[in-house]
């Protein structure tokens, strides 16, 4: 009986851990290698005590009976198991609230617990000599089993050492810890037509334009993004860029109504162009601060969830979003934004254009800026809509671009490069009626102030500008990860203005017609990192001048991701 009882003492640790290993195992096989790498190292224990393990003893309760375990039922799977384990063995133990949580992944901690209280109650079997708890055939079963199993557990075993060695070669060779690699890498071909001459503001002559230079151009943008984390729950990000995509503006075409929102020409030189970091002051409060490109429309929702990309969203760089996100753009500064993931919430964010510059127009302070509010209400994941107010100063040191190279020229420059203050009004919404179909739209409104004497400029001379657009957005189309977008609407527009355009005060520096922007795109997923967007962008009366012809943009996007 005695060598007999001393094989149970053997055998019996030799099956819990089978069991245990074959399940953990299973799970590990279902798990990319960068996620064990991360799930064995947070096991890991931080030094040699046995402090760790006896906390998880004394956290859990000796149990007498299944049933005292609130969150196991006779219908699950494991329950006959269990109920041997608990009523015949007395070795299984549960939490003191009663619980015995089977679904959650089991730390090696609590696995040298469990593993403690089996051997304990194996050793008392011994000592009491309780034959009518361990018999024979218990002793013959386990035996058998031991034998059966004997290649599969070897097996087993040498998947413990591979995944041991590649585990431990990823640790030596992984390139950090806390940061993360990102790419994107667009390739682009695109050409204009539809007119001879470029588009012209109203009031000046079209024969006087320069022609129109339609070429088919093919071009490439590459941005590689370094995200770490310390925490867990912050994110500091560092992005590096190169370009070459001529954008399609006023020395192409006459107007930025045809810009793409991805387009930017640095002949390729690569540039650190944008570093910020995220974090949470509480669940309530999250934070961004931006030291360079700092840009609003990164920082809070606008409204536009399927289009708003650049890299798999609308073409053009009116179609992403509201231009009122585009007032504070390119600097420095900080977002604020209250109650994130809440169906209510609100927003502050303030970016200096010109935060780096010592000189009198220039600072976080004294130079161009924006200061944006926004409150946002989503009472369902069907509907969001949202009310922005924001207020912008540009000077001659930053440049006058009111909505950052979208709409007229008149409305990004309506007192002809003098320093402007401007306030922004905005709604947005965006609608779900189902997961498939997101319909979005946004409606602004400007008045701006020269604060400057300039040519055919007084000092507290007004302009105001308005802008609206619909979109569609409808994913899934003929395959899963394909979208069919469809956006259309008016471009930033001077409808009023006290400026002239010369110091002959002949001609006002207002939008006398009415530009309308439509876009058509459809993106195919060819593979989870490769997309192909073909799409079209069509201004009619660009420069809100029905003088002007019809202007066509036709391009192919490549997008890749790793």
């Amino acid at each position: 009986m005695s060598k007999l009882l001393w094989k149970c003492l053997l055998i019996s640790p030799g099956v819990l851990l089978a069991n245990l290993a074959f399940s953990g195992a299973a799970l590990a096989a279902e798990i990319p290698v960068q996620t064990e790498v991360k799930q064995q190292a947070n096991s890991l224990p931080k030094d040699s005590s046995l402090s760790q393990t006896q906390q998880y003893s004394d956290e859990t309760a000796q149990v007498t009976s299944v049933s005292q375990f609130s969150d196991v039922q006779p219908t699950d799977w494991a329950f006959q198991a269990l109920q041997s384990l608990v009523e015949r063995y007395g070795c299984i133990a549960g939490y003191p609230n009663g619980t015995y949580r089977g679904n959650r992944a089991l730390t090696r901690y609590e696995f040298a617990a469990g593993l403690n209280a089996c051997l304990d109650r194996v050793n008392e079997l011994i000592a009491t000599a309780t034959a009518d708890l361990v018999t024979k055939e218990d002793l013959a079963t386990l035996q058998r089993l031991q034998e059966e199993f004997s290649a599969e557990l070897a097996t087993l075993r040498g998947r413990v050492d591979t995944l041991e060695a590649r585990t431990a070669e990823l640790e030596a060779n992984q390139f950090s810890t806390t940061t993360k690699l990102v790419g994107e890498v667009i390739f682009n071909v695109s050409d204009i037509f539809g007119s001879d001459k470029r588009a012209v503001p109203s009031g000046v002559d079209p024969d006087t334009a320069p022609d129109l230079d339609s070429n088919i151009i093919f071009a490439d943008r590459v941005r590689l993004r370094l995200n770490s984390s310390f925490t867990g729950s912050d994110l500091l990000q560092i992005r590096l860029q190169s370009r070459n995509i001529t954008p399609y503006d006023t020395n192409v075409t006459g107007t930025n109504m045809t810009r793409f929102g991805f387009d930017g020409n640095q002949d390729n030189d690569t540039v650190i162009d944008k570093v910020n970091y995220t974090f949470n002051l509480s669940e309530a409060v999250q934070v961004k601060v931006d030291a360079a490109d700092g840009n609003i429309y990164d920082n809070i929702n606008n409204f536009n969830p399927d289009l708003a990309s650049d890299a798999k969203g609308a073409l053009s760089r009116y179609g992403r979003f509201s231009p009122i996100y585009r007032t504070g753009f390119g600097g420095a500064g900080a977002t604020i934004t209250f109650n994130p993931k809440g169906s209510f919430s609100a927003s502050a964010a303030y970016i200096a254009r010109t935060a780096n510059n010592s000189g009198s127009d220039g600072g976080l302070t004294n130079g161009a800026y924006t200061a944006l509010g926004q409150i946002a209400f989503q009472p369902s994941d069907a509907f969001n809509i949202g009310l922005t107010y924001a207020r912008n100063y540009q000077n001659s040191l930053s440049g006058v671009n009111m909505f950052e190279g979208t709409g007229s020229v008149y409305a990004g420059n309506p007192f002809n490069g003098v320093a402007t203050v401007a306030n922004h009004y905005g709604v947005e919404v965006a609608f779900k009626p189902s997961s498939k179909l997101t319909i979005s739209g946004w409606y602004g409104y400007s008045n701006a102030e020269a604060k400057a004497d300039g040519t055919g400029v007084d000092e507290g001379d007004e302009a105001s500008m308005n802008y609206w657009a619909a979109t569609l957005a409808l994913k899934d189309f003929g395959k899963e990860g394909n979208l069919l977008g469809l956006i259309f609407g008016q471009p930033p527009k001077v409808s009023d203005n006290d400026a002239f355009t010369s110091a002959a005060r002949t001609t006002r520096r207002e939008d006398n017609d009415t530009s309308y922007h439509l876009e058509a795109l459809y993106r195919l997923q060819l593979t989870d990192n490769i997309s192909v967007t073909p799409g079209a962008i069509v201004i009619f009366n660009p420069e809100h001048n029905n003088d002007n012809d019809t202007i066509y943009v036709g391009t192919l996007r490549t997008t890749f991701t790793f």
